[in-house]
């Protein structure tokens, strides 16, 4: 669970409502569920429309990632790798064969693969070049979602706020719903610019940061496959690995 996720959306509601409240306002005139209905619906369907579906499902799938981040562990993987270099220089590489089985990550498990059927570096790079490629590039289409959403929404909350205001137009001569009329107009923007900026956009963001560090970490596997097939010191291997990790981690 990323608890900084968490808690930088309840302290981002907080502040909103927290605001309100001070103001004299209350939280039940933020609840318009035309408003609601026109923004979310709105925005659901445009960027259902500019996606395929593949990409549009894949971003929902990836959402989840902001609360329950994957874990990347750069060291443990540098590690593995170093210490397939060294049996693969004292025992060969068919003795990694036995490594597979205890292998869950897919990716991982067909560099192994292919570094234990004999190819040569560059087929191995060439090979898992083109997984990678394929994976960074529907994530990243998927990460886009979020912020093509980012971007419908404050426009699709205008067009609830001008349709309140025709209601509002349509009704002078009934005072007693011109007030509904108002709160829809001005909610509907409210909505649009803040689920805009509190939610597709955070959410655009830390999925980007998420698929950079997955990138870095499949290309650092690459990287060490192609030097264990080239026989490598083990550890010029783990010094090399080590640019890959963050200073941080």
């Amino acid at each position: 669970m990323d608890k900084l996720s968490l808690f930088g959306l309840v302290v981002a509601v907080t502040g909103i409502i927290g605001g309100q409240l001070l103001e004299g306002g209350s939280v039940n005139v933020l609840m318009q569920l035309a408003a609601f209905m026109i923004v979310f619906g709105g925005t659901i369907g445009a960027v259902m429309l500019q996606h395929p579906i593949k990409v549009f499902v894949t971003g929902i799938k990836l959402a989840g990632w902001v609360f329950v981040t994957p874990h990347i562990d750069e060291q443990k993987l540098a590690y593995q790798i170093t210490a397939w270099g060294s049996v693969a220089r004292k025992d060969g590489i068919l003795a990694l064969e036995a490594q597979l089985k205890n292998i869950d990550d897919p990716f991982v498990a067909k560099g192994l693969q292919l570094l234990v059927d004999g190819n040569s570096a560059e087929k191995i790079r060439e090979i898992l070049d083109i997984d990678l490629q394929s994976y960074e590039t529907l994530r990243w289409q998927a990460a886009r979602v979020w912020e093509s959403a980012a971007g419908y929404a404050p426009t699709i909350g205008i067009l609830g706020a001008v349709l309140g205001l025709v209601h509002v137009m349509q009704s002078l001569g009934e005072p007693a719903k011109l007030g509904a009329g108002i709160a829809v107009a001005f909610i509907a923007t409210i909505y649009g610019v803040g689920s805009a900026n509190l939610v597709f956009l955070p959410i655009a963001g830390k999925l980007k940061i998420i698929i950079a560090r997955q990138v870095n970490l499949r290309e650092m596997l690459i990287d060490g496959l192609c030097m264990v097939a080239n026989a490598e010191n083990p550890r010029f291997i783990e010094g090399k690995l080590k640019g890959y990790i963050s200073e941080d981690d």
